[in-house]
């Protein structure tokens, strides 16, 4: 059979996407065809640089092509991205494309640890990131990203102050921790510590963006309010671990962005403190707080389980010295890398099921 751009496309359209369960030619994922004589190229585009099953497409595609073609066609297959949005005309944050919220109902789940390494491995993947440290009290992120002490700049636009971020590991940072001294105590009523992530919001130059994570301050409270009345959020991430006090917590986070007013789709529950795995039994799991509590909890729910993140020393050690776990080889980077492309898949897939998420709108 002989190449043209019409045969190729049909022959592709036998190919889906494993998660959104539509062909590639209907999800417009084919581009830029051209062929010369038995030579073939052409490029897929995906919905985020950090899809896991890149390389099953690519193998779909060969084969679709090669049972229509033969094996004597020359192909050059392209794998490139463009991350996917529901977010248009939006006055804030217009150039991001999603706002990932990460929560948890108590402290002490790994929260910040889990946001500052999922941060770095979607940055490591390709993708443009940015992190705002909204837990105004007890900002941890200067810590985490080895850039305490660092000021951002201040540059004047149409008379206005905007606040050049911090960029450290491909990520652009906002913390609280860059404005005030870092052994200094954070004591602010919720209208103030509102009023910090609004402008960490506002007035912050955050350029292009294809993930923003907001890493919220443990429980319910004016900040998660704030948040969602002032930019509509992509999705939300809940952090526990496996007891049963984490869980009870950690369902309340849940259920609140489950309330019909507020409407934030959750992406998935990340079970952390999961298992402890000792540096010379690399092969062993101790469930020291109990066993599959983040996975049975995103069950009762019906949301995703985005994973299982082990307590190893190393990760405590890189949060500690600022240079994050996901870089050191072994169960850690694996572990957060594999947390990467869960979320960025669960934001695609939310981004093709679900309309945009509105900003929320409460009376009194």
């Amino acid at each position: 059979m002989s190449l043209t751009k019409e045969k190729v496309l049909q022959a592709l359209s036998t190919v889906e996407d494993p998660d959104l369960k539509k062909d590639l030619v209907t999800l417009g994922m084919i581009q830029n065809i051209e062929i010369e004589g038995n030579k073939l190229s052409f490029k897929v585009v995906l919905t985020t640089p950090a899809c896991p099953l890149k390389e099953v497409i690519k193998n779909n595609c060969i084969e679709a092509l090669e049972d229509a073609f033969g094996k004597d066609v020359e192909l050059g297959i392209f794998m490139t991205s463009n991350v996917t949005t529901t977010r248009d005309n939006t006055p804030l944050l217009p150039q991001v494309k999603n706002i990932i919220a990460i929560a948890s109902g108590k402290g002490g789940v790994g929260k910040s640890t889990t946001a500052c390494n999922l941060a770095v491995a979607l940055a490591n993947t390709g993708a443009k990131v940015g992190l705002i440290d909204a837990d105004i009290s007890g900002p941890s992120v200067p810590t985490m990203f080895n850039v305490e002490g660092e000021q951002p700049s201040v540059k004047q636009v149409d008379g206005k102050n905007i606040i050049i971020p911090i960029e450290q590991y491909g990520v652009k940072l906002m913390s609280i921790g860059f404005l005030t001294p870092s052994d200094s105590a954070v004591v602010w009523r919720g209208p103030m510590a509102s009023s910090a992530l609004k402008q960490f919001i506002g007035d912050v130059e955050w350029g292009e963006l294809d993930y923003l994570l907001i890493d919220l301050p443990p429980g319910t409270s004016d900040i998660h309010l704030t948040m969602v009345q002032t930019i509509p959020v992509t999705g939300a991430v809940i952090v526990t671990t496996p007891q049963k006090v984490a869980l009870a917590d950690a369902t309340k986070g849940l259920t609140m962005f489950k309330q019909p007013q507020i409407n934030v789709p959750i992406l998935g529950v990340i079970e952390n403190m999961a298992y402890f795995t000792p540096a010379e039994l690399p092969d062993n799991k101790y469930y020291i707080f109990g066993k599959e509590g983040g996975r049975k909890l995103a069950e009762k729910f019906n949301v995703p389980f985005l994973g299982e993140m082990p307590i190893v020393q190393s990760i405590r050690e890189s949060g500690d010295t600022g240079y994050p776990a996901v870089f050191k080889e072994g169960l850690t980077k694996t572990a957060f890398s594999e947390l990467a492309e869960s979320v960025a898949r669960q934001v695609a897939i939310r981004n093709a099921e679900k309309s945009k998420t509105e900003v929320v709108h409460v009376n009194g």
